[in-house]
Protein backbone atom coordinates (compact mmCIF):
# COMPACT_ATOMS: atom_id res chain seq x y z
CA UNK A 1 0.00 0.00 0.00
CA UNK A 2 1.39 3.43 -0.96
CA UNK A 3 2.23 5.99 1.72
CA UNK A 4 -0.23 8.97 1.71
CA UNK A 5 2.57 11.28 2.86
CA UNK A 6 4.63 10.32 -0.15
CA UNK A 7 1.64 11.09 -2.41
CA UNK A 8 1.44 14.56 -0.87
CA UNK A 9 5.17 15.25 -1.29
CA UNK A 10 5.12 13.99 -4.89
CA UNK A 11 2.16 16.25 -5.74
CA UNK A 12 3.87 19.28 -4.18
CA UNK A 13 6.99 18.64 -6.23
CA UNK A 14 5.04 17.98 -9.45
CA UNK A 15 3.20 21.32 -9.13
CA UNK A 16 6.40 23.11 -10.13
CA UNK A 17 7.84 20.60 -12.60
CA UNK A 18 6.72 22.62 -15.63
CA UNK A 19 7.22 26.11 -14.18
CA UNK A 20 9.60 28.32 -16.14
CA UNK A 21 12.40 29.34 -13.83
CA UNK A 22 15.60 31.15 -14.75
CA UNK A 23 18.95 29.51 -14.13
CA UNK A 24 19.90 32.45 -11.94
CA UNK A 25 17.49 31.07 -9.31
CA UNK A 26 17.68 27.35 -10.08
CA UNK A 27 21.40 27.42 -9.29
CA UNK A 28 20.65 28.56 -5.74
CA UNK A 29 18.77 25.34 -4.96
CA UNK A 30 20.67 22.62 -6.82
CA UNK A 31 21.28 20.69 -3.58
CA UNK A 32 17.54 20.04 -3.16
CA UNK A 33 16.65 17.66 -5.97
CA UNK A 34 13.01 17.31 -4.94
CA UNK A 35 11.86 20.85 -4.09
CA UNK A 36 14.66 22.99 -5.52
CA UNK A 37 12.62 23.99 -8.58
CA UNK A 38 9.65 24.96 -6.38
CA UNK A 39 11.84 27.09 -4.11
CA UNK A 40 13.52 28.72 -7.11
CA UNK A 41 10.14 29.56 -8.70
CA UNK A 42 8.75 31.10 -5.52
CA UNK A 43 11.98 33.02 -4.89
CA UNK A 44 12.10 34.44 -8.43
CA UNK A 45 8.48 35.58 -8.41
CA UNK A 46 8.81 37.13 -4.93
CA UNK A 47 11.84 39.09 -6.15
CA UNK A 48 9.94 40.37 -9.19
CA UNK A 49 7.16 41.74 -6.99
CA UNK A 50 9.46 43.12 -4.33
CA UNK A 51 11.53 44.96 -6.96
CA UNK A 52 8.35 46.39 -8.54
CA UNK A 53 7.01 47.49 -5.15
CA UNK A 54 10.33 49.17 -4.31
CA UNK A 55 10.21 51.00 -7.62
CA UNK A 56 6.58 52.18 -7.24
CA UNK A 57 7.23 53.26 -3.66
CA UNK A 58 9.73 55.79 -5.01
CA UNK A 59 7.37 57.11 -7.70
CA UNK A 60 3.55 56.94 -7.59
CA UNK A 61 3.06 54.97 -4.34
CA UNK A 62 0.52 52.94 -6.31
CA UNK A 63 0.78 49.25 -7.11
CA UNK A 64 -1.36 48.17 -10.05
CA UNK A 65 -4.55 46.13 -9.54
CA UNK A 66 -3.47 43.04 -11.47
CA UNK A 67 -0.08 43.01 -9.78
CA UNK A 68 -1.71 43.43 -6.36
CA UNK A 69 -3.95 40.41 -6.93
CA UNK A 70 -1.00 38.37 -8.22
CA UNK A 71 1.11 39.29 -5.21
CA UNK A 72 -1.64 38.39 -2.75
CA UNK A 73 -2.05 35.02 -4.50
CA UNK A 74 1.73 34.44 -4.47
CA UNK A 75 2.06 35.18 -0.75
CA UNK A 76 -0.75 32.74 -0.02
CA UNK A 77 0.83 30.18 -2.35
CA UNK A 78 4.08 30.40 -0.40
CA UNK A 79 2.26 30.03 2.93
CA UNK A 80 0.21 27.06 1.71
CA UNK A 81 3.25 25.33 0.20
CA UNK A 82 5.34 25.66 3.37
CA UNK A 83 2.43 24.56 5.56
CA UNK A 84 1.83 21.47 3.40
CA UNK A 85 5.50 20.52 3.65
CA UNK A 86 5.39 20.98 7.40
CA UNK A 87 2.38 18.67 7.72
CA UNK A 88 4.29 16.09 5.67
CA UNK A 89 7.21 16.31 8.10
CA UNK A 90 9.47 18.68 6.12
CA UNK A 91 10.30 21.88 8.01
CA UNK A 92 11.32 24.70 5.63
CA UNK A 93 12.84 27.95 6.81
CA UNK A 94 12.17 31.25 5.02
CA UNK A 95 14.61 34.07 5.78
CA UNK A 96 13.15 36.57 8.25
CA UNK A 97 13.45 39.57 5.93
CA UNK A 98 11.26 37.91 3.28
CA UNK A 99 8.75 36.54 5.79
CA UNK A 100 8.43 40.02 7.29
CA UNK A 101 8.14 41.72 3.91
CA UNK A 102 5.32 39.38 2.89
CA UNK A 103 3.37 40.16 6.06
CA UNK A 104 3.92 43.92 5.67
CA UNK A 105 2.71 43.85 2.06
CA UNK A 106 -0.44 41.93 2.99
CA UNK A 107 -1.37 44.77 5.34
CA UNK A 108 -1.84 47.25 2.45
CA UNK A 109 -2.41 45.12 -0.67
CA UNK A 110 -5.95 45.33 -2.11
CA UNK A 111 -7.73 42.97 -4.50
CA UNK A 112 -9.35 45.71 -6.64
CA UNK A 113 -8.52 49.22 -7.75
CA UNK A 114 -4.83 48.81 -7.10
CA UNK A 115 -3.01 49.25 -3.80
CA UNK A 116 -1.63 52.35 -2.16
CA UNK A 117 1.88 51.85 -0.81
CA UNK A 118 1.91 53.57 2.61
CA UNK A 119 4.06 56.55 3.49
CA UNK A 120 7.18 55.56 5.34
CA UNK A 121 7.45 52.31 3.37
CA UNK A 122 10.91 50.81 3.86
CA UNK A 123 12.58 49.41 0.79
CA UNK A 124 12.67 45.62 0.73
CA UNK A 125 16.21 44.23 0.69
CA UNK A 126 16.35 41.96 -2.37
CA UNK A 127 18.22 38.64 -2.04
CA UNK A 128 19.59 37.50 -5.42
CA UNK A 129 22.66 35.39 -4.85
CA UNK A 130 21.74 33.09 -1.98
CA UNK A 131 18.68 30.97 -1.18
CA UNK A 132 15.85 32.39 0.92
CA UNK A 133 14.28 28.93 1.43
CA UNK A 134 16.11 26.13 3.24
CA UNK A 135 15.12 22.78 4.71
CA UNK A 136 15.85 22.85 8.43
CA UNK A 137 18.93 20.83 9.34
CA UNK A 138 17.85 20.68 12.98
CA UNK A 139 15.00 18.28 12.21
CA UNK A 140 14.62 14.87 10.64
CA UNK A 141 11.67 13.46 8.79
CA UNK A 142 10.53 10.22 10.35
CA UNK A 143 9.26 7.66 7.90
CA UNK A 144 5.78 6.30 8.56
CA UNK A 145 5.51 3.05 6.68
CA UNK A 146 2.15 1.76 5.53
CA UNK A 147 3.41 -1.83 5.60
CA UNK A 148 1.71 -4.22 8.00
CA UNK A 149 4.04 -5.92 10.45
CA UNK A 150 3.49 -9.61 11.11
CA UNK A 151 3.04 -10.51 14.78
CA UNK A 152 4.59 -13.61 16.31
CA UNK A 153 3.25 -14.90 19.62
CA UNK A 154 6.10 -15.12 22.16
CA UNK A 155 4.30 -15.19 25.50
CA UNK A 156 0.91 -15.63 27.11
CA UNK A 157 -0.29 -14.80 30.61
CA UNK A 158 -3.52 -14.80 32.57
CA UNK A 159 -4.83 -11.58 31.04
CA UNK A 160 -2.65 -10.66 28.04
CA UNK A 161 -0.59 -12.01 25.17
CA UNK A 162 2.81 -10.75 24.04
CA UNK A 163 3.85 -10.68 20.38
CA UNK A 164 7.04 -9.65 18.64
CA UNK A 165 7.28 -7.78 15.34
CA UNK A 166 9.91 -6.17 13.14
CA UNK A 167 9.25 -2.46 12.72
CA UNK A 168 9.49 -1.70 8.97
CA UNK A 169 10.59 1.90 9.53
CA UNK A 170 13.55 1.17 11.79
CA UNK A 171 14.36 -2.48 11.13
CA UNK A 172 14.25 -3.07 14.90
CA UNK A 173 12.31 -5.79 16.70
CA UNK A 174 9.73 -4.61 19.23
CA UNK A 175 7.14 -6.38 21.34
CA UNK A 176 3.46 -5.60 21.73
CA UNK A 177 1.42 -6.62 24.76
CA UNK A 178 -2.28 -7.03 24.01
CA UNK A 179 -5.00 -7.46 26.61
CA UNK A 180 -7.32 -10.44 26.20
CA UNK A 181 -10.66 -9.54 24.66
CA UNK A 182 -12.71 -10.91 27.56
CA UNK A 183 -11.17 -8.79 30.32
CA UNK A 184 -13.41 -6.97 32.77
CA UNK A 185 -13.36 -3.19 32.99
CA UNK A 186 -11.39 -3.47 36.21
CA UNK A 187 -8.70 -5.62 34.61
CA UNK A 188 -8.55 -3.34 31.57
CA UNK A 189 -8.01 -0.45 33.95
CA UNK A 190 -5.22 -2.41 35.61
CA UNK A 191 -3.70 -3.17 32.20
CA UNK A 192 -3.67 0.52 31.28
CA UNK A 193 -2.27 1.34 34.72
CA UNK A 194 0.58 -1.13 34.10
CA UNK A 195 1.53 0.86 31.00
CA UNK A 196 1.32 4.19 32.83
CA UNK A 197 3.58 2.88 35.60
CA UNK A 198 6.17 1.57 33.15
CA UNK A 199 5.99 4.77 31.10
CA UNK A 200 7.14 6.88 34.05
CA UNK A 201 9.95 4.50 35.03
CA UNK A 202 13.33 5.12 33.41
CA UNK A 203 16.03 2.68 34.46
CA UNK A 204 18.35 0.25 32.65
CA UNK A 205 16.85 -2.78 34.41
CA UNK A 206 13.17 -1.97 33.77
CA UNK A 207 11.57 -2.90 30.45
CA UNK A 208 10.79 0.22 28.39
CA UNK A 209 7.34 0.92 26.92
CA UNK A 210 6.56 3.35 24.10
CA UNK A 211 2.97 3.78 22.96
CA UNK A 212 -0.52 2.78 24.11
CA UNK A 213 -3.37 2.01 21.70
CA UNK A 214 -6.64 2.50 23.58
CA UNK A 215 -8.78 1.11 20.75
CA UNK A 216 -6.94 -2.23 20.66
CA UNK A 217 -5.98 -2.30 24.36
CA UNK A 218 -2.32 -2.92 23.64
CA UNK A 219 1.02 -1.21 24.00
CA UNK A 220 4.39 -1.36 22.26
CA UNK A 221 7.39 -2.23 24.40
CA UNK A 222 11.06 -3.11 24.27
CA UNK A 223 11.76 -6.58 22.91
CA UNK A 224 13.71 -8.99 25.11
CA UNK A 225 14.85 -12.34 23.77
CA UNK A 226 14.15 -14.51 26.81
CA UNK A 227 12.73 -14.86 30.28
CA UNK A 228 15.19 -15.34 33.13
CA UNK A 229 13.98 -18.94 33.53
CA UNK A 230 14.73 -19.85 29.91
CA UNK A 231 18.01 -17.95 29.80
CA UNK A 232 19.53 -19.74 32.80
CA UNK A 233 18.02 -23.13 31.97
CA UNK A 234 19.75 -23.14 28.57
CA UNK A 235 23.12 -22.19 30.06
CA UNK A 236 23.01 -23.67 33.52
CA UNK A 237 25.84 -26.12 33.00
CA UNK A 238 28.23 -23.45 31.69
CA UNK A 239 27.16 -20.26 33.47
CA UNK A 240 29.93 -19.08 35.82
CA UNK A 241 29.38 -17.86 39.34
CA UNK A 242 30.55 -14.34 38.43
CA UNK A 243 27.97 -14.15 35.64
CA UNK A 244 25.24 -15.36 38.00
CA UNK A 245 26.27 -12.71 40.50
CA UNK A 246 26.06 -9.94 37.89
CA UNK A 247 22.64 -11.15 36.79
CA UNK A 248 21.49 -11.23 40.41
CA UNK A 249 22.71 -7.69 41.02
CA UNK A 250 21.02 -6.30 37.90
CA UNK A 251 17.78 -7.92 39.06
CA UNK A 252 18.19 -6.43 42.55
CA UNK A 253 19.10 -2.99 41.23
CA UNK A 254 15.86 -3.01 39.24
CA UNK A 255 13.75 -3.99 42.25
CA UNK A 256 15.52 -1.45 44.46
CA UNK A 257 14.77 1.27 41.89
CA UNK A 258 11.02 0.58 41.78
CA UNK A 259 10.94 0.51 45.60
CA UNK A 260 12.62 3.92 45.62
CA UNK A 261 9.82 5.10 43.30
CA UNK A 262 7.17 4.06 45.82
CA UNK A 263 6.20 0.84 44.07
CA UNK A 264 6.00 -2.80 45.04
CA UNK A 265 5.95 -5.27 42.15
CA UNK A 266 3.94 -8.00 43.95
CA UNK A 267 4.54 -10.57 41.20
CA UNK A 268 8.31 -11.07 41.09
CA UNK A 269 8.93 -14.36 39.30
CA UNK A 270 11.16 -16.06 36.75
CA UNK A 271 8.61 -15.29 34.03
CA UNK A 272 8.39 -11.60 34.88
CA UNK A 273 12.14 -11.00 34.74
CA UNK A 274 13.28 -10.71 31.14
CA UNK A 275 16.75 -10.90 29.62
CA UNK A 276 18.00 -8.81 26.72
CA UNK A 277 21.05 -10.37 25.07
CA UNK A 278 23.88 -8.75 23.11
CA UNK A 279 26.73 -9.90 20.93
CA UNK A 280 29.68 -11.14 22.94
CA UNK A 281 27.52 -12.67 25.65
CA UNK A 282 26.57 -9.51 27.55
CA UNK A 283 23.03 -9.35 28.96
CA UNK A 284 20.67 -6.85 30.54
CA UNK A 285 18.08 -8.00 33.05
CA UNK A 286 14.70 -6.25 32.72
CA UNK A 287 11.82 -6.29 35.20
CA UNK A 288 8.43 -6.51 33.48
CA UNK A 289 4.73 -7.32 34.10
CA UNK A 290 3.63 -4.62 36.51
CA UNK A 291 -0.03 -5.61 36.40
CA UNK A 292 -0.16 -6.27 40.16
CA UNK A 293 2.11 -3.40 41.15
CA UNK A 294 1.19 -1.55 44.32
CA UNK A 295 1.64 2.21 44.13
CA UNK A 296 1.57 3.94 47.49
CA UNK A 297 0.02 6.97 45.75
CA UNK A 298 -2.85 4.98 44.25
CA UNK A 299 -5.79 3.55 46.14
CA UNK A 300 -6.58 1.25 43.22
CA UNK A 301 -3.77 -1.12 44.13
CA UNK A 302 -4.64 -1.29 47.81
CA UNK A 303 -8.15 -2.65 47.93
CA UNK A 304 -10.15 -5.54 46.50
CA UNK A 305 -7.08 -7.21 45.00
CA UNK A 306 -7.13 -10.99 45.12
CA UNK A 307 -4.08 -12.90 46.26
CA UNK A 308 -1.95 -13.55 43.20
CA UNK A 309 1.70 -14.07 42.37
CA UNK A 310 3.92 -17.04 41.53
CA UNK A 311 5.99 -16.96 44.74
CA UNK A 312 3.36 -15.96 47.26
CA UNK A 313 4.58 -15.42 50.78
CA UNK A 314 2.91 -18.14 52.94
CA UNK A 315 2.64 -15.79 55.93
CA UNK A 316 0.76 -13.13 53.95
CA UNK A 317 -2.94 -13.14 54.88
CA UNK A 318 -4.26 -10.17 52.94
CA UNK A 319 -2.83 -8.84 49.68
CA UNK A 320 -3.52 -5.24 50.62
CA UNK A 321 -1.08 -5.68 53.54
CA UNK A 322 1.71 -6.67 51.15
CA UNK A 323 4.96 -4.94 52.12
CA UNK A 324 8.68 -4.89 51.34
CA UNK A 325 9.46 -8.02 53.39
CA UNK A 326 6.80 -9.94 51.46
CA UNK A 327 8.53 -8.87 48.24
CA UNK A 328 11.85 -9.99 49.72
CA UNK A 329 10.40 -13.51 50.01
CA UNK A 330 9.75 -13.81 46.25
CA UNK A 331 13.11 -12.16 45.53
CA UNK A 332 14.75 -14.98 47.49
CA UNK A 333 13.18 -17.59 45.22
CA UNK A 334 14.47 -15.80 42.11
CA UNK A 335 17.97 -15.46 43.61
CA UNK A 336 17.96 -19.15 44.44
CA UNK A 337 17.24 -20.00 40.80
CA UNK A 338 19.88 -17.58 39.53
CA UNK A 339 22.60 -19.21 41.65
CA UNK A 340 21.56 -22.85 41.17
CA UNK A 341 19.38 -23.13 38.07
CA UNK A 342 16.94 -25.24 40.09
CA UNK A 343 13.38 -24.27 40.97
CA UNK A 344 13.74 -25.14 44.63
CA UNK A 345 15.13 -23.10 47.48
CA UNK A 346 18.86 -23.48 48.06
CA UNK A 347 19.76 -25.85 50.90
CA UNK A 348 23.52 -25.20 50.91
CA UNK A 349 25.14 -23.48 53.85
CA UNK A 350 27.39 -21.31 51.67
CA UNK A 351 27.08 -17.52 51.43
CA UNK A 352 24.48 -17.44 48.60
CA UNK A 353 22.43 -20.06 50.46
CA UNK A 354 22.51 -17.97 53.64
CA UNK A 355 21.28 -14.92 51.71
CA UNK A 356 18.39 -16.90 50.21
CA UNK A 357 17.42 -18.35 53.59
CA UNK A 358 17.35 -14.86 55.11
CA UNK A 359 15.08 -13.67 52.28
CA UNK A 360 12.62 -16.53 52.81
CA UNK A 361 12.70 -16.82 56.61
CA UNK A 362 9.33 -17.84 58.03
CA UNK A 363 9.52 -15.07 60.60
CA UNK A 364 9.11 -11.88 58.60
CA UNK A 365 11.18 -9.95 61.15
CA UNK A 366 14.21 -12.13 60.30
CA UNK A 367 14.16 -11.15 56.63
CA UNK A 368 16.01 -8.29 55.00
CA UNK A 369 14.32 -4.99 55.73
CA UNK A 370 15.15 -3.53 52.34
CA UNK A 371 16.55 -4.51 48.96
CA UNK A 372 19.45 -2.16 49.61
CA UNK A 373 20.57 -4.37 52.52
CA UNK A 374 20.24 -7.42 50.27
CA UNK A 375 22.32 -5.77 47.53
CA UNK A 376 25.09 -5.11 50.05
CA UNK A 377 25.36 -8.81 50.89
CA UNK A 378 25.22 -9.99 47.26
CA UNK A 379 27.86 -7.45 46.24
CA UNK A 380 30.05 -8.90 48.98
CA UNK A 381 29.94 -12.44 47.60
CA UNK A 382 33.39 -13.56 46.56
CA UNK A 383 33.75 -14.14 42.85
CA UNK A 384 36.88 -15.09 40.93
CA UNK A 385 35.84 -15.46 37.29
CA UNK A 386 38.24 -17.24 34.89
CA UNK A 387 39.71 -15.20 31.99
CA UNK A 388 37.20 -16.66 29.54
CA UNK A 389 34.23 -15.74 31.68
CA UNK A 390 31.44 -14.35 29.46
CA UNK A 391 30.14 -10.93 30.53
CA UNK A 392 26.65 -10.47 31.90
Amino acid sequence: MADPTEFMLADLSDMYADKEVSNAFLRLYVSDTRFGRAFASLHERLNEHFESVNDRAESTHHYWADNSREMIALIREVATFLDSLKRAGVQVLLVDSYAGAMQDCLSWLKRSGGSTIPDGFEQISIVKYEPVFSVSDSEIKLKKSSQRAQLQLIGEGSYAKVFSFLDPDYGIKFAVKRADSNLSERDLHRFRQEFEILKRLRFPYIVEVFQYDATRHEYVMEFCESTLRKYIKRRNSTLSFSSRKRIALQFLYGVNYIHSEGLLHRDVSLQNVLVKTFNGGAVLVKLSDFGLAKDKNSEFTRTKTEMRGTYRDPVLVNFKDYDVRNEIYSIGWVLSYIFTGREALMSQGDAPGQIVRKCTAHDVADRYGSVRELIHDVEGLESTPPPTDAPA
